[in-house]
């Protein structure tokens, strides 16, 4: 969607379908990763990192550990419905510097 104001697609965040979690075995994210949902990588049945495509449409993909006893460390949850929240915010301090939250899929913009 190039060219659409920043605006729709923080509408799209909102209100449009809810990202999803698909889950990959490995050590790494794939190199190729969803234009919209987050990755899951489980190493030998053990979750250590979540990863996204920035929602500000950077390009960049963000990468959160969720093993235990790394810093920073996000947790996940899924509910019925298989939409992902995490926590704390995701707040990048280089490059465009986005600060969200994603609750039950849905990226809430601070």
């Amino acid at each position: 969607m190039i060219g659409v104001p920043k605006w729709v697609h923080r509408l799209l965040d909102r209100f449009g379908p809810a990202r999803r979690l698909h889950v990959i075995a490995g050590d790494r994210l794939p190199p190729r990763m969803p234009a919209r949902d987050l990755v899951l990588a489980v190493d030998d049945g053990e979750p250590w990192s979540i990863g996204i495509q920035c929602p500000c449409r950077c390009g960049d993909v963000i990468e959160m550990l969720v093993i235990p006893g790394a810093r920073p460390r996000w947790d996940f949850t899924i509910d019925d419905d298989g939409r992902p929240t995490l926590s704390p915010s995701v707040w990048r301090n280089v490059g465009c510097k986005s600060h969200f939250w994603l609750r039950k899929g849905r990226v809430h913009w601070c």
